[in-house]
């Protein structure tokens, strides 16, 4: 994807709205391309177990090879939730899905280290400890993305073909003029690239060993994200961890 974004929050806000209008299909802002590259899946099977941030509850996620065409989704009280932004909820401090009155909670490490990994189609099998959950939290681990890299890694990816055999090719959002939203004192910005950057700003002036901070990063190689990305960590103050209601 061709993409360079500029983003700055100073408290965390949804631009869900936003996302679900700008990806559509049909939106002038964004196309989808070919990007000459294949689709591809994991090679293997891969579980993994523990506790999540919210709830403080146990859950186990399994991530299972898919055919290409497929995409990526979820599989909960054996339903079907398709991780995509039509099915996203606006919740507290989390990504959340919701599709049939049921939710999978704080999805984002997870989905982000499947897009940076190129795994374009993956069942992902969730389960709570208890039977009458209507909601499920992914795994938190140590706030990262870096042990769902290290499990995709470990298991490695192979070329995604579908029902009757055959490989698909990839397609890739890009974006066609410069967008600008704004909500609160967040805001997104996304230009026409030639190359994808991402620059992001933050700004916590009532935690000092916070304060405000600015990173800018590029994918220079093929463990770019690994490196750069998948290690850093999630964070909050007391203020919002008291406050929050868990539904």
């Amino acid at each position: 994807m061709r993409l360079s974004v500029t983003v700055k929050a100073t408290k965390p806000s949804s631009l869900v709205t936003w996302i679900r209008y700008s990806s559509a299909a049909s939106s002038p802002i964004v196309s989808l391309n070919p990007s000459g590259r294949l689709q591809q899946t994991l090679a293997g099977s891969v579980e993994v177990k523990g506790k999540s941030l919210h709830s403080g509850k146990f859950s186990t996620v399994k991530l299972i090879p898919e055919i290409a065409g497929a995409g990526r989704y979820f599989e909960f009280r054996s339903r079907f939730i398709p991780a995509s932004i039509e099915f996203a909820q606006e919740s507290p401090l989390c990504t959340t899905l919701l599709k049939d009155e049921l939710k999978i909670r704080t999805v984002e490490h997870l989905l982000s280290a499947l897009e940076a990994k190129g795994v374009d189609n993956c069942r992902i099998q969730i389960e709570s400890k208890s039977s009458d959950d209507r909601e499920v939290e992914v795994p938190i681990f140590d706030g990262s993305a870096k042990e769902w890299v290290d499990a995709i890694e470990g298991v490695g990816l192979k070329v995604a073909q579908n029902h009757v055999g055959e490989s698909v090719e990839k397609m890739v959002a890009h974006v066609n003029k410069p967008v600008y939203v704004c909500k609160n004192d967040s805001f997104v910005t996304a230009f026409p690239a030639l190359e994808t950057r991402i620059t992001c700003g933050i700004d916590f002036p009532q935690v000092p060993a916070i304060g405000c901070q600015w990173f800018s990063w590029r994918p220079l190689h093929e463990s770019s994200f690994a490196m750069d990305i998948a290690p850093s960590r999630t964070f909050c103050v007391y203020e919002e961890v008291s406050s929050i209601v868990v539904a």
